[in-house]
């Protein structure tokens, strides 16, 4: 059985058709991906290194890693999400896509210098197989950063259950026609997550620790970000959460050693 749900992998198709990344301003794009690689051993990969990017979307994310390496394959079970990447992936001839699901992925095993999959594991039904089938391509001693949703595990009870009262709209909207998913996803966009992200920069110029707001992630975030993770959120079918015991563990068995959590 193919470790992909079809429905995800076409809903993901649309929203990088949708949001192809090419409003989102320089500079966000630099912050988003300085939030993500900050901990990523760049100083330790070898002269010319080699990895992979599981899940590149639109590839925002091989565009800024592209100039500090090799090569970067770009794997996507996409093939509309893959055109996009290859539009805006155009002018770097060192990434090179491939149209495959996470257990075939076609790279000789322990091969890559490094690898990354950032919020894509948890849309998969078996995430731990998912996440022993990158490393399997790694190198000993290489680097792999890893994204997954966590469980809130270490949030307040009113946090959780805000999140579950979300996960309700969220099953309901994702199991309805694109055009409904879109539509559901940017209202809250503009109701929910835009309110609360700029009450959060409000509290934050005054002083407060907004850090257990709601949406306070978004509070430096554009609009368009917003909208773009709405669709995301909401209109994605499949979704998994794991607690950072989960995650320790699922790493460890993927053979992942010397663990850092940001």
């Amino acid at each position: 059985m193919i470790n992909q749900d079809d429905a995800t992998v076409d809903g993901f198709g649309d929203e990088w058709k949708r949001f192809d990344q090419h409003a989102l301003a320089a500079g966000e794009i630099e912050e988003l991906f300085s939030r993500y690689f900050k901990g990523f051993p760049w100083s330790d990969l070898p002269a010319a290194a080699t990895g992979f990017d599981l899940g590149c979307g639109s590839g925002r994310w091989a565009r800024l890693v592209a100039p500090r390496v090799g090569r970067v394959h770009c794997i996507d079970a996409s093939g509309e999400a893959l055109e996009v990447a290859r539009r805006n992936l155009a002018t770097l001839p060192n990434c090179e896509l491939h149209h495959a699901s996470v257990d075939s992925i076609p790279l000789p095993d322990s091969s890559m210098d490094f690898g990354y999959s950032l919020g894509v594991l948890h849309h998969v039904p078996d995430t731990g197989a998912g996440l022993r089938s990158c490393t399997a391509k790694l190198k000993p001693g290489a680097p792999f950063l890893l994204y997954l949703y966590y469980a809130f595990d270490n949030r307040p009870n009113w946090y959780r259950a805000l999140w579950r009262l979300s996960d309700i709209l969220r099953r309901s909207a994702s199991r309805c026609p694109y055009a409904v998913r879109y539509v559901v996803s940017q209202a809250l966009a503009a109701a929910v997550y835009w309110p609360l992200a700029r009450l959060a920069a409000l509290g934050e110029r005054l002083g407060f620790d907004v850090r257990q707001m709601p949406l306070a992630y978004y509070r430096r975030s554009s609009f368009y970000t917003m909208r773009t993770d709405a669709l995301d959120r909401f209109g994605t079918r499949l979704e998994q959460r794991f607690t950072r015991f989960q995650i320790q563990e699922m790493m460890e068995r993927a053979g992942l050693e010397r663990i850092s959590f940001g």
